[in-house]
């Protein structure tokens, strides 16, 4: 497995940064957050745009997706949400990017078989274009389908290769659903991985992977033994939590941790 983390955790940091950080700290690969107030979102240049991706390939990293903010289960108007993920889409096209993540986003006005119909709609229709732009969909385990089992039933109702699932390892613990649960439904559909830790339920600041609550030994464990050889991403919500300890001065504790959890589940 490969070894990336989110610019979320490093908010606004700029690009050339970001890249020297995964460099030295022996990444392979970055997430990048797609939104305004980053330093790489949808309202970039095509000369922008070519030279974040000439950035990437010349630090020899991997840009692994772009976290966008569309909501695909959200109440409204289909059209707008379409666009946003279209525009989402073609940064990732431009940039090099395999993925863009979306979120479920649905309202407690909805049913459950509601919010899945109108995210399985959208999500058709998206599949369409990001066949043709050569990017997949990733919808994150996360709010309103939160378990893989969530996920998988929007999914099962799109049925198409472009569209799949990003698995947040805190999401579908706080939903109660166990690694093995949450791979046996994801597994057709996983793009990758988003790992993080946390002190418990109650309290989501972000912490140093493996000083936290979350079962990360065990949600590599699963994807060694079933062969799955993707991209694991540390997620650390420094953007939310600005108290938290900054996370450079982590990343090497981190990707030693994740490193000792691999060879442990070889």
């Amino acid at each position: 497995m490969k070894l990336a983390f989110s610019t979320l955790g490093v908010p606004g940091l700029p690009l050339p940064d970001v890249l020297r950080l995964a460099s030295a700290h022996g990444y392979h690969g970055v997430e990048l957050r797609a939104h305004p107030e980053e330093p790489v979102h949808p309202g970039l240049g095509a000369d922008a745009r070519s030279d974040a991706a000439a950035a990437f390939k010349t630090a020899g990293i991997e840009l692994l997706g772009v976290a966008g903010y569309a909501r695909v289960a959200a109440p409204g108007a289909d059209e707008p949400v379409i666009e946003e993920i279209r525009a989402l889409a073609e940064l990732a096209r431009d940039l090099g990017a395999p993925f863009v993540r979306v979120f479920p986003g649905g309202s407690d006005a909805q049913s459950p078989a509601e919010a899945d119909a109108v995210a399985a709609r959208r999500l058709g229709t998206a599949a369409e274009f990001a066949a043709d732009l050569g990017v997949r969909i990733l919808l994150e385990t996360h709010d309103s389908h939160r378990t893989g089992a969530d996920a998988m039933r929007v999914l099962g109702l799109v049925g198409h290769r472009q569209v799949g699932a990003l698995w947040d390892v805190m999401h579908t613990w706080l939903g109660g659903e166990q690694p093995q649960e949450t791979y046996a439904a994801l597994s057709p559909y996983l793009g990758y991985v988003q790992v993080k830790d946390i002190a418990s339920a109650e309290d989501t600041t972000p912490l140093a992977l493996g000083a936290g609550v979350l079962p990360l030994a065990d949600c590599v464990e699963v994807l060694s033994r079933h062969g799955w050889d993707g991209w694991l991403c540390w997620e650390y919500e420094q953007r939310w939590y600005p108290s938290a300890p900054p996370l450079p001065e982590l990343l090497d504790a981190g990707r030693e941790h994740l490193a000792r959890l691999l060879n442990d589940s070889a």
